[in-house]
């Protein structure tokens, strides 16, 4: 197999296999979380699914772009939750059942707002932004909902065998997708560094540091919900960006750079905001009045 078709195979492979795992760690009832706080799904679909397309929009209005790289975008802001994002979504102090929750709702939830995001879109952009539902159905069926599933069912069936293999599955997991990520980034360097002074840079930025911020003020009082709302409003699925902008333009090279730019403008930006959240939410723990029980 070809080395282009055989990297894409193996992060796709190795996301799957990590959700999987996590899904190995997940009980049914937290996958109904929302059914019992219903607010905190309608304040995350907000900030979500509503405003940061709105943003996105804004933003290809605003900054001169290629228009692959406008596609790109705009899929980016109608995409899902990454599925290797929720380890990072705990560590910001977000609860297992709501992190776990919000990486399978906002999945099912693209299907059904990416067709209608479409249809809205061509009305702003006439025959030049589209969205297909057709490539993206597989990506999310195979990257979350399907992996997720198995793991809970494994876990079900055999909560031992769960317990045994999720933290080896889990490393080999990370170790291939850091190898097929670091091949990627070599092959697409030049086209990511060419996207740096055309405006593309402080596009997908501003993308990144607004959703951060409308995350963070549509999270609610919790902290911890707070900082995983943020982060999952900035932090978008590549895998549909990349379906959806390969769709529009297959033979352009800027679609791929632009995701692989944005992961890595994501990733630089979200650091310091996890560490920072982090120190807060733990603040409030030790501030956190005890119990007369606790010791």
């Amino acid at each position: 197999m070809p080395l282009a078709e055989l990297v894409p195979l193996a992060l796709k492979t190795s996301i799957s296999v990590l959700v999987f795992t996590i899904g190995l760690g997940t009980a049914p009832r937290e996958l109904a979380y929302f059914l019992r706080h219903p607010g905190q799904l309608f304040r995350s679909l907000i900030s979500m699914n509503l405003v940061m397309p709105a943003i996105a929009v804004l933003i290809v209005l605003i900054f001169p772009l290629h228009p692959a790289v406008e596609v790109t975008l705009i899929a980016l802001a109608f995409s899902p939750v990454p599925p290797i994002l929720p380890q990072k979504l705990v560590r910001a102090g977000g609860g297992h059942a709501y992190v776990m929750a919000l990486l399978f709702s906002a999945a099912l939830f693209a299907l059904i707002s990416i067709p209608i995001g479409g249809v809205i879109l061509d009305a702003i952009f006439p025959a030049k932004i589209r969205i297909p539902l057709g490539p993206v159905v597989p990506v999310i069926l195979s990257t979350v909902i399907l992996p997720t599933l198995a793991g809970i069912v494994v876990r079900l069936i055999a909560p031992k065998l769960a317990a045994r293999i999720a933290a080896p599955l889990a490393v080999a997991a990370t170790v291939l997708l850091l190898v097929a990520a670091v091949l990627v980034l070599i092959k697409a360097g030049p086209m990511i560094l060419a996207q740096i002074g055309n405006g593309t840079f402080a596009a997908l930025a501003a993308f990144v540091i607004l959703g951060l911020l409308v995350g963070h003020l549509l999270g609610g009082p919790s902290a911890g919900d707070r900082s995983v709302l943020a982060l999952a409003t900035a932090s978008r699925h590549p895998g549909i960006a990349i379906a959806i902008g390969g769709l529009v333009y297959p033979a352009e090279k800027a679609v791929p750079a632009a995701v692989m730019l944005y992961l890595l403008i994501s990733i630089v930006i979200s650091v310091p905001y996890v560490m920072w959240r982090k120190h807060t939410f733990d603040a409030a723990l030790i501030k956190a009045p005890k119990s007369p029980m606790t010791p």
